[in-house]
């Protein structure tokens, strides 16, 4: 976890020092001698105590259920204003991939106001991958008449996997591709008031599916020949979003509520190489329980009301450790991916609860825990029963804290005989 990380290196470098008060044989106070500054931390002092150390040097250990096993060191610069708020964070890494050698990552954020925030994000391994993901968001506090985004998508992954399609797609049919894929998003949001936006995304992707890149998983066109979505692929999407938010927070809710409608579709007939179209719904609700408790819970569905010519990757999605309406949902027991068919429905919750708070970094930070539970499942039009054959997982959260705008995660999930680790930044919802 990148930013509970710091918290904990911090806390082991933060040491407090009084001086004695003067006894009354001492000089009056006003003409008391100021006591003497403590001595500079030198050596390996120096680098656990946050204001000496020139970075903060946090281990990354990554064991995604699909990555393998990530090793690595991330030096990590924060930059705060004068309200003691993290305004920029810059945090390269040198790491080593079970599967892809010796690589290294830039990771730029950027805090602008809380209105506006950007990163770059870029990086390469030995062999196979690379990525690159650059975004600006602006107008997020929807005090202006409009909001708006941008983000470019490079990724090329060796990693995915397909267990075929359904519910009950059993794990020895996994397979291994190689998705090559480049995404421009483009989303403009019409605010009638803070709580009451709809927005217009537009998504121009490529996808190139290649035969898979791992040694001991079957590629993918020797399982499914034929599937739609190998080979290279291309689209452009149209979705227009309802949102009503009443969150006192986009990144740190505490209370409040965000509910969306979506809709959208790829056609032949606008130039894409593919044809479908969805809809959907997504809740979140935040709901303070006494003195910095949190209960989170989320609901989502998706519907395709036309997926004969869809492609696999488009098909409604359930597993790994984030919910992007419209796309995927979570269960964090699983990989990314695991579940996919045309539609899907998934709920979740968590209960966030601090148990440390410092200041350290010239910043305000604190650690998490969050238990929680994830349940879902994927289904066509053969098998709607929403309540029956429901994939589960538990687990305990691991979060870190940088006030206002920054969530550092590790999720530690089970489900189904099976457990996963995963790592990242904000919310899974």
């Amino acid at each position: 976890m990148r930013f509970a990380g710091a918290c904990l290196l911090a806390s082991l470098g933060v040491a407090a020092a009084r001086a004695d008060a003067p006894g009354p044989e001492q000089a009056p106070p006003a003409e008391a001698a100021a006591p003497p500054a403590p001595a500079p931390s030198t050596g390996l002092r120096r680098w656990l105590d946050p204001a000496t150390a020139p970075f903060i040097p946090i281990p990354e250990i990554d064991t995604d259920p699909y990555s393998g096993t990530t090793l690595g060191l991330i030096p990590t610069w924060l930059s705060t204003n004068q309200q003691d708020e993290i305004e920029r964070i810059i945090a390269p890494d040198v790491i080593h991939s079970e599967y892809f050698g010796w690589g290294g990552r830039m990771r730029i954020f950027g805090f602008p106001s809380a209105d506006a925030q950007w990163s770059v994000v870029g990086g390469l391994k030995e062999r196979v991958e690379r990525e690159f993901d650059g975004q600006y968001v602006g107008g997020q506090t929807r005090t202006a008449a409009y909001s708006w985004s941008v983000e470019a998508i490079y990724d090329r992954s060796g990693v995915p996997r397909f267990y075929g399609i359904g519910n009950h797609s059993p794990i020895e049919n996994q397979t291994n591709y190689l998705d090559d894929q480049a995404r421009l998003d483009i989303q403009v949001g019409r605010n009638f008031n803070p709580r009451l936006q709809v927005a217009y995304l537009a998504r121009v992707r490529y996808v190139d599916v290649l035969p898979g890149v791992l040694p001991t998983v079957p590629s993918i066109e020797t399982r499914f020949p034929g599937l739609p979505g190998t080979g290279a692929e291309h689209e452009l999407q149209h979705r227009l979003i309802l949102t009503y938010d009443t969150r006192d927070s986009a990144t740190i809710p505490s209370s409040g509520a965000r509910y969306s409608l979506y809709g959208g579709f790829v056609s032949r007939a606008l130039g894409s190489s593919v044809s479908y179209s969805y809809l959907g719904a997504e809740m979140r609700q935040y709901l303070p329980l006494g003195r910095d408790v949190t209960l989170a819970w989320h609901a989502a569905a998706r519907f395709m009301t036309s997926a004969g010519g869809a492609p696999f990757w488009a098909l409604s999605s359930l597993g790994g450790d984030r919910s992007i309406p419209g796309e995927c949902e979570p269960l964090r027991s699983e990989g990314a991916d695991r579940w996919v068919d045309r539609d899907l429905m998934a709920v979740g919750a968590e209960l966030r609860k601090p148990v440390l708070g410092f200041d350290a970094f010239g910043t305000r930070v604190s650690l998490e825990l969050a238990p929680f539970v994830d349940a879902g499942k994927v289904f066509s039009d053969s098998d709607s029963s929403l309540g029956g054959h429901l994939h589960r997982a538990i687990g305990l959260g691991v979060r870190g804290l940088a006030s206002p705008y920054v969530v550092g995660y590790v999720d530690f999930g089970y489900g189904q005989g099976r457990g996963a680790v995963f790592s990242g930044i904000n919310y899974p919802f």
